[in-house]
């Protein structure tokens, strides 16, 4: 007799079934792990944030290094390091080279040239100014006396400004004696009182501004004929360190005051300079 068919799986098969299904669920477990895992990709967006920001500081160095070489040619950071030296007759001179160099043809420049005879001593940094006045003009008492000239000095002092101009008055009190002193700056006063001063009376000796005393010669206020001395307040230094020929206004006033007249005296020997 044949046995009933059993409706039921076999073990067999339902072993076979279960690893069946086995294997399709480890499957889709890890295929569904792979999708839902962040996957970092560097994007364009992400890149471009980190190429700024490595090159910035790099730009920022440069700046810095060049800020840091301007600083070095501050002629205060210079000058504050630096010993002070006396100035010489070849410091005028080669700064009437390098000021003309560019404008003026070379017989030109040979015309400008100052000769050592020009110069009276120059300071070395040691002298007062009623000092080294008394070197440079030993005489002074007698020439004063012999001076009756109107609209014209025998000593010119030329100076920065007109407070450095009223500290050599002062200083000068020993030398000078019972001359007649004039202050000659634009300070609270006009060209035309100026003139009216240098007109009334003969003048021994004035301390000015380069800038004013171009100003008098050109209106015929100022006769520089007369004049015998004319000294630079050369050595002496502001606060920021600045001799007056550092200073390139007053250095222009200087040279064009020079080519008023001054070269042709010295030429003649009538006028000699000086560096205080």
């Amino acid at each position: 007799m044949r046995r009933p068919t059993s409706q039921e799986p076999s073990a067999r098969s339902r072993q076979v079934e279960a690893e069946a299904s086995d294997g399709e669920g480890g499957r889709d477990v890890g295929t569904t792990q792979q999708d839902t895992a962040p996957v970092t990709v560097l994007s364009k967006k992400t890149k471009q944030p980190m190429e700024c920001f490595l090159v910035q500081p790099k730009e920022t160095n440069k700046d810095a290094t060049k800020i840091k070489k301007r600083r070095k040619k501050k002629i205060t950071d210079i000058l504050a390091k630096s010993e002070p030296k006396p100035g010489t007759p070849e410091d005028l001179q080669k700064l009437m080279k390098d000021y003309y160099s560019s404008s003026r043809s070379v017989i030109e420049l040979e015309e400008l040239k100052l000769p050592d005879s020009y110069f009276l001593k120059s300071n070395d940094l040691t002298h007062s100014l009623s000092s080294y006045l008394k070197e440079i003009c030993p005489k002074w008492a007698k020439l004063q006396k012999n001076h009756t000239e109107k609209k014209s000095v025998l000593m010119l002092i030329i100076c920065s400004s007109a407070i450095r101009a009223l500290e050599l008055m002062r200083s000068m009190t020993a030398f000078r004696g019972d001359s007649k002193v004039m202050k000659l700056f634009a300070k609270h006063i006009k060209v035309q009182q100026q003139v009216k001063l240098l007109e009334k009376r003969a003048v021994h000796l004035a301390v000015g501004t380069p800038g004013r005393i171009k100003e008098l010669v050109k209106q015929g206020g100022l006769d520089l004929n007369p004049l015998k001395f004319l000294v630079f307040d050369w050595n002496w230094r502001d606060q920021k360190l600045r001799r007056m020929m550092d200073i390139p206004e007053i250095r222009k006033e200087v040279f064009e005051l020079l080519e008023m007249g001054v070269l042709s005296l010295c030429k003649s020997e009538s006028l000699k300079l000086g560096l205080f």
